[in-house]
């Protein structure tokens, strides 16, 4: 009793923080988007986004122990989650930026797919634009600097991302740093896993299509033999009433004259 008690606690809560969460993520973006679009500008802003970082990530890592608390069985909670568990503890061992963005994305990542309004499609399409986003900025804020580095500009940075996670790879922009690199193989690889679920998601719609198709089809066909029974059946009885009413109506013929009897 008092762990469906705790379930459902869970629950609300999950259905209660999914709007504020959200907000939060795109406060996030923000204050990541700022200082890497506009480095030059002042210290206030800069120190703005990064206090507005942390308390997004923050956030999302008490979400995580909220609902840990109020999970029936917390080591099962735990070893469902593991994601989760890493995004929390990551930004603590290691106070990198670049980290602090990997480990929010992912807790984002996680409770928008627990949203019950968020089909597959809307998922992945998120996925796919953050990705891309994110990308882009993390790779302009390493390479920008980097000496022989040749993504210097957003647009630069948005058409490497666009390429590396489409695995087209013209060439033309590549990352020089080792950081970057790193960069180059979590986008691809995040890439052809969500170019995977897209192409499934598109050839089940052709599927599904044709097979609605083919059972309207079927089922056209069944009812024009059905009407075609019918008639069948119709033109019986008109035949059969038809010859009946005939018999029915048939002249009945006159009596012919009564022969005399003969007499002795």
């Amino acid at each position: 009793m008092g762990g469906m008690k705790q379930r459902t606690a869970q629950v609300r809560w999950e259905q209660r923080m999914q709007k504020p969460l959200l907000a939060l993520a795109v406060a996030f973006g923000v204050a990541y988007a700022v200082p890497i679009v506009a480095p030059d500008a002042g210290r206030l802003v800069h120190t703005v986004c990064t206090v507005t970082e942390w308390v997004v990530w923050g956030a999302f890592a008490f979400d995580y122990l909220v609902r840990l608390v109020l999970a029936p069985g917390k080591r099962l909670f735990v070893r469902s989650h593991p994601l989760d568990l890493v995004a929390v503890v990551l930004p603590l061992v290691q106070p990198l930026r670049l980290l602090r963005v990997v480990s929010t994305l992912l807790l984002v990542g996680r409770r928008a797919r627990m949203a019950p309004q968020v089909t597959l499609t809307t998922y992945v399409g998120g996925a796919v634009v953050g990705l891309m986003m994110f990308g882009s900025l993390a790779v302009l804020h390493v390479e920008r600097d980097a000496p022989g580095g040749n993504i210097k500009t957003l647009g630069d940075a948005v058409w490497w991302s666009f390429t590396t996670m489409t695995t087209v790879g013209y060439g033309d922009h590549a990352p020089t740093t080792g950081l970057g690199r790193v960069l180059a193989i979590g986008l691809m690889l995040s890439g052809i896993a969500l170019l995977g679920v897209v192409t499934a998601n598109i050839a089940a719609w052709f599927i599904s299509r044709f097979e609605r198709d083919d059972a309207e089809e079927r089922r056209q066909t069944a009812l024009l033999e059905a009407l075609m029974q019918e008639v069948k059946d119709l033109r019986a009885e008109v035949g059969r009433l038809s010859g009946a009413d005939a018999g029915a109506t048939a002249p009945v013929p006159a009596p012919g004259p009564v022969p005399e009897q003969s007499v002795g």
